[in-house]
């Protein structure tokens, strides 16, 4: 039971560092900060994480897994290129819109830079990301490509950089009351990119 209470413990320290860090930015938010968000003494902050650098570490890492399993596991289930790339588009629209995972809107806009050994291990798994959609773009470029002598003009590399940049971008100007709602950010996004990509 107490195992239990540790685990609990962690992730609400994280989701609450993760609050801060997106409202007042890594740099503004001290360990202080964080255990006084929690009514928690500075010691028993530190007997969870040894340092900022680790809470962020372990957000972004959070983050990652949370991308893996909401994108990219029911992407790769899913049969048919375009489709793939459609419910990929869809699905990482809803993370980064979703009030609930904050770690991701953290990952998305900080680039304090951790630790080499911390910053080594984000970045491999963001890069595994990257090649995820730079493949998916590669596979519908091929499907449409077939009975067609004209080569598609956009390198799937920079398809999926601009993909990938439009999208995490949109928790900047998002508002939930404003015009733009996902159920239409979804296709507007998705025939941005298809048409783009498929030029």
């Amino acid at each position: 039971m107490a195992r239990e209470t540790v685990v609990d413990s962690r992730q609400e320290i994280l989701r609450a560092a993760a609050r801060l860090f997106q409202q007042r930015g890594y740099d503004a938010t001290s360990m202080n900060d964080v255990a006084a968000a929690l009514k928690l003494s500075k010691g028993g902050l530190y007997h969870h994480f040894q340092s900022k650098d680790e809470i962020l570490f372990e957000i972004m890492n959070h983050a990652m897994e949370i991308t893996q399993e909401l994108v990219m596991a029911p992407v790769r289930r899913i049969v048919g290129p375009e489709e793939r790339l459609r419910a990929l588009i869809r699905l990482h629209i809803e993370v980064v819109l979703s009030p609930r995972d904050r770690e991701i809107t953290v990952m998305l806009h900080e680039n304090h830079p951790l630790p080499p050994a911390l910053g080594k291990r984000i970045n491999t798994r963001k890069k595994e990301y990257i090649h995820f959609v730079e493949s998916l773009i590669t596979d519908v470029q091929v499907n449409a490509q077939r009975g067609r002598s004209a080569k598609c003009a956009v390198s799937p590399r920079a398809a999926a950089f601009a993909l990938l940049g439009m999208i995490n971008w949109i928790y900047q100007w998002y508002k939930p009351e404003g015009e733009l709602q996902a159920n239409n950010l979804v296709p507007q996004f998705t025939d941005l990119v298809f048409g783009g990509i498929l030029a």
